[in-house]
């Protein structure tokens, strides 16, 4: 008398494991209250243009006045590409 082995059986038998169960999730309206709670929390006042500026004033003041010695490693680092040229605009990506 031969045995046949056992279907290993963990929590779900074997037939529900052979099939494959189609998951979608449509995020649209979460993203779309996201956005909007977002903007209801930066209120009517905010201005994007005169962030950016700021952003781009405050870049300037960091590396203004800078000795020579610093200077020549601002310019390294800005070869190297590890900090972005002094170009307008580029504070805020």
């Amino acid at each position: 008398m031969s045995q046949t082995p056992a279907d290993p059986v963990g929590p779900i038998g074997p037939a529900e494991r052979s099939e494959l169960v189609d998951f979608d999730l449509d995020l649209t309206l979460d993203e779309t209250r996201r956005r909007a709670q977002v903007l209801a929390a930066l209120g009517p006042d905010w201005d994007p243009i005169a962030v950016i500026r700021g952003e781009d004033e405050a870049y300037a003041l960091l590396y203004s006045g800078l000795d020579p010695q610093q200077q020549a490693t601002y310019d390294s680092l800005v070869e190297a590409g590890v900090l972005p040229r002094g170009e307008h605009g580029h504070a805020a990506p």
